[in-house]
């Protein structure tokens, strides 16, 4: 499993957090990408399974109240551990950070 991006962005679309790995991407192709990543994630209904692909990424994304944790992936990677990873990273912020959970939630 090769993660190629990690970002966190709230419900308004506004990135919070991004993390690149890999490749040496220009500040125009982050930008692009970030930009049309949030808007398939943030279009798409709870009833709509949480892998999205684009181009060469398979993204895998989780909602935990206002924000979405996205993970851009190879193509070959399981999507449920990414999901199991989304949710140990919530779970290390929130001990690290004391109760980040709970005020996500509210």
């Amino acid at each position: 499993m090769k993660i190629r991006f990690i970002l966190m962005v709230n419900k308004q679309g506004q990135t919070r957090l991004a993390q690149y790995y890999g490749k040496n991407l220009t500040i125009q192709e982050k930008a692009a990408i970030e930009g049309e990543i949030i808007r398939k994630c943030l279009a798409r209904t709870e009833n709509q399974c949480s892998f999205i692909e684009y181009r060469d990424y398979k993204c895998v994304y989780r909602r935990y109240a206002s924000l979405f944790f996205i993970v851009g992936v190879d193509g070959q990677t399981n999507e449920l551990g990414v999901l199991e990873l989304i949710h140990n990273l919530v779970e290390t912020l929130d001990k690290y950070f004391e109760n980040v959970v709970r005020k996500l939630f509210r």
